[in-house]
Formats: C-alpha cells, structure tokens, sequence
C-alpha cells in the first residue's frame, strides 16, 4: 500500500511539472526561486523623495531628527496635553481603527489554518428500513472524511502573506488615524486660543471706543463741536468692532464642537474648562531631519506600501487557477446492522488517494484575472508613489507657514506698537486740540484694530504651521507605546455591560494598543529597486 501511495505522488509530481511546462506564466527556475509558489514575488518599490527640504539652508531648520513621538509638548501647554491624552483614549475614530487590527488579525489567523487540512467531518445515522413482507432492520453508521489541498503553486502560501500583509496595513491605518486626531487636537485647541485673543483686543478697542463715544458727546454738549457727525461716526466705529466679536464666537463654538467630537463626548461647553490664555507658543526652530526619513515614520506611506505589498500576493494567487488543484481524500468508517457491531474490524471500511481538478477551457478568464490583479498592482504603486509626493508636500506646506509667518508676526508687531502710538497722539490732539479732524483719528483707529487682529492670527498660525509640520512628518502615533497619564474630560456614560461586544473596550477606556501587533518594518527607502 506504501509503494502504492508513492507511485501516486510521483505521478501527481509528474503532471504538476508539466502543469509548470505546458500552461503557466511562471517558469520552473522562477518557480523554485520563488520558493515553489507560481506567480511573481514582491519587490519594494522606489519612490521619488526629494535629497533635502526647500528651506534646509533656513537657521532655523535642523537636518538632525528629533524624537517627535509627542511633539505637542514643545508648546509646553499643560491643557493641551490633558486634551490629547483624552483624545487618545476616548476618540472613537481611534477605537474603529483598533477593531479593524483585530479583524484583520483573525483574518491571518483563518488564512494560515486554510493551510493545512481544508476539510475534517465527522458524521454519524441511524436508519430503520424495511418492508411488511421483508421485516424491518436497523443500520448504523459513523466515520470521519478529510480534504487536503496541497499547495503545489502557494496559493496558500500566497494568502497568508497577503493576509499578514493586510494586517501591517491595519496597524498603520491605525496609527495614521492616531496622527490625525492628535494633530486636529491641537489645531483646534490653537484656534480657540488665537479667537480668544482676537476677542480680547477686540473688547479692549470697544471700551477704548466708548470712552472717545463719551468724550465726543461731552464736547458736543459744551459747544466745541457744532454738529454731531463726529459721534456718528464714532458710533459707527463702535458699532462695526462690537460685531466683529460674534463672528469669532461662532468660530470658537465650531472649534469646541469639533473638539467634543474629537474627544469622543456629546458637545459640552468646553471652553469654560480649558479657561482663558494665551496663544501657544512655540520654539524658533524645528528639528526634521531629512525628506527619505518621511518614508519610514509616516503611517500612510507604510499603509499605501504594505497595500501594493498585499495586491502582489493576489497576482500569483490569479495564476496558480492556470494550474490543476492536487488534493488527498480519505474517508473511513463503520456500518453495522447493530449498535454492538459497529465499532467491529468487521464494520470498517475506508479508502485514502489523491485526486487533481484542472480548470481547462477558461476562455482566456483566468489569464485576463492575473492581468486585473496586475493592473491593480500597479495602481496601488502609483498611489504610493503619489502619497509620497504628498507628503513632501505637506511637509514643505508647513514649514513655509511656520517659518514666513514668524517673520508676518514680527512685521505686524511693530506695525501694531506703531498704530498704537499714532492712536494716542490723535486722540490727545483730538481732545485738546481745536478744529482737529476727528476722521483722520478713526482711520487711525480701524488700521489699528486691523494690525492687531492680524497680529493675534498671525501668531496663531505659526502654531499652525508647526502642527502641519509635525502632522506631515507622521509624528505622535508612537503614543500608544507610552500612553501619557490623563484626566478625564467630559466622560461619556458606559454601556451596559451586555451591550458591549466581545473583547470591545468601554467608551472611555484606551483601546488597548498594548493588543495590538507589533509595528510592521518600516518601507524600503527610495535607493532600493524592485
């Protein structure tokens, strides 16, 4: 029986050689250099990274790479890194991501058991059967069968890289939601402080308004002045300040709404917990290393990278349908007329061979399948390529906001200490001084409340620009390895226990990174060709 088995599998060998010859794409040497599975291997691809950043010549920027892992800090704002710590464990954009790692990882898991044998039943009857004229009798039966797939061409093989590869792809589809959410954090937390601020010079220029308002009104009742178009005018003034304070208003509500959101809490009146300050400030230089550096630290690049490195596996899993499929049935078992009899020598019965299923007269759709799963490869590496590029993009995007606007900032600091000046000497001249025109002091006052507006947003977007530089080079999704101590804000009410899934974390509750796989190597950099 041995040497019959053999004999078997030597010929099943035969004919999956000359499968190999006859009708694949892949050629025996590529076969076996491909660690016998058909179909080709996947290479890392280039991508097009610029050698140094515009502004690398700028003082300002370091070539050397900081750890950036919690690059919010450098604003050394204590509110604000309460709120990403909140963020980090409440978002529930964070925890969908944390759900999709542990998808993908029961996907590898189901993959990798494909790979051994597909199919093991067991079965068991009792029949009783009969005629009136022949008598009636009982008949018992149980057994076992198995179905075996042999994975000549790695079809398997095949599908467990892809599967693993997909879980790489989970894990930084995970950590680019992480960089985002820290990022919109601190943008929004900055854009409620630079409105703040706005707000703050805004109701000093009204009460500055409404003090030259009674100064006017006072000189039009002792006589000075004739007729009452200086207080209009002044009225007007007033009138146009006092309504630039709503607008920014709607603006902060949009911001605290956003933050809510973000924070994983029904909106709550946020800004009454985060008080009142200053306008985050930030260090005059940034350490970013250089552009290929990118390539390894930012999550969408390696999610981009690891789809192309999984849409490769399905190509040759496309191929290996050119070929036939080898598999080894058994089956035994035992029947008896008796319950007694059933588990006798007597009783058994079973059989064990191979068999093949050959896929022929396709009309060419199983060709045209491995052409689709190669244009589709194809796609996925021009789309890495592409996300690259748009990397280097942002990256360049932010570092001029953050670099230009600091120079905007000094320009409109002096122009606002200048405005404020021209403003004191008008209106000491205006009270004192006889005939002196009250417009020329009003267009003093509107420059001026333009400049420090200007001045206030032009603070605020060097943070900005700074939070776009950090958020471009894929900083902050390293928090998961060291979450950073929290106190909660706005706590959302937990579900009932019974209402939850299976192994699903509480609202509220991190979500438990500490499960997740460990991080995929980073992508090749650009010197490495496929």
């Amino acid at each position: 029986m041995l040497r019959a088995l053999r004999l078997r599998l030597t010929y099943l060998a035969a004919v999956a050689l000359l499968a190999i010859a006859l009708t694949g794409c892949t050629s025996f040497s590529e076969y076996v250099r491909n660690g016998f599975k058909v179909g080709p291997n996947y290479c890392p691809v280039a991508a097009p990274v610029a050698n140094n950043w515009i502004d690398a010549s700028d003082v300002r920027i370091r070539s050397q790479s900081d750890d950036i892992s919690q690059w919010w800090t450098v604003f050394n704002d204590p509110v604000l890194n309460n709120l990403v710590a909140c963020a980090y464990r409440q978002n529930l954009t964070v925890k969908q991501a944390a759900f999709r790692v542990l998808q993908a990882r029961a996907k590898l898991a189901i993959a990798r058991g494909e790979f051994f044998p597909q199919s093991q039943t067991a079965s068991g009857s009792y029949t009783r059967g009969g005629s009136t004229a022949g008598g009636f009798s009982d008949l018992w039966d149980s057994g076992f069968s198995l179905q075996w797939e042999l994975d000549f061409w790695g079809r398997l093989r095949r599908a467990i890289q892809a599967a693993d590869d997909q879980l790489g792809l989970s894990v930084a589809d995970y950590d680019d939601v992480m960089v985002t959410l820290l990022s919109d954090v601190a943008s929004n937390y900055v854009q409620i402080r630079t409105d703040q601020e706005r707000i703050k010079l805004l109701t000093e220029n009204v009460r500055v308004q409404k003090d030259v308002l009674e100064l006017i009104n006072t000189k039009v009742k002792i006589g000075i002045v004739a007729t009452d178009l200086d207080a209009e005018q002044a009225e007007s003034t007033l009138k146009q300040t006092e309504a630039a304070i709503p607008l920014l208003l709607i603006d902060i509500r949009q911001a605290n709404d956003q933050l809510c959101t973000l924070l994983g809490i029904p909106p709550a009146d946020l800004v009454k917990l985060l008080g009142d300050a200053t306008i985050p400030t930030t260090p005059p230089e940034v350490a970013i290393g250089i552009p290929c550096e990118m390539l390894r630290r930012r999550p969408d690049i390696r999610r981009a990278e690891r789809a192309a490195a999984a849409q490769a596996e399905l190509i040759g899993i496309a191929e290996t349908d050119l070929y036939p499929i080898f598999t080894i049935n058994g089956t035994m078992g035992w029947t008896a007329n008796n319950f007694s009899d059933l588990f006798t020598t007597q009783a058994f019965n079973g059989n064990v061979g191979p068999s093949f299923n050959w896929k022929l007269l396709n009309y060419g759709r199983i060709v045209n399948n491995v052409r689709f799963q190669d244009e589709k490869f194809q796609e996925l590496v021009a789309f890495y390529q592409n996300t690259v590029l748009q990397a280097n993009q942002e990256v360049e995007d932010g570092l001029v906001t953050f670099l230009q606007s600091q120079e905007r900032t000094k320009i409109l600091y002096e122009s606002m200490k200048a405005g404020e000046i021209a403003r004191g000497i008008a209106l000491r001249l205006y009270g004192k001084t006889q005939g002196f025109d009250f417009n020329r002091y009003a267009v003093i006052e509107q420059n001026l409340i333009t400049q420090q507006d200007a001045w206030a947003q032009s603070r605020g977007r060097i943070a900005q620009g700074l939070i776009s530089v950090y958020r471009a080079l894929g900083g902050g999704w390293q928090i998961r390895f060291n979450p950073p101590p929290v106190e909660p804000i706005g706590m959302p009410g937990t579900m009932p226990a019974d209402a939850q899934p299976s192994g699903a974390p509480a609202p509220g509750v991190s979500p438990t990174p500490e499960e997740l796989p460990k991080p995929i190597p980073a992508p090749p950099g650009p010197q490495q060709q496929p």
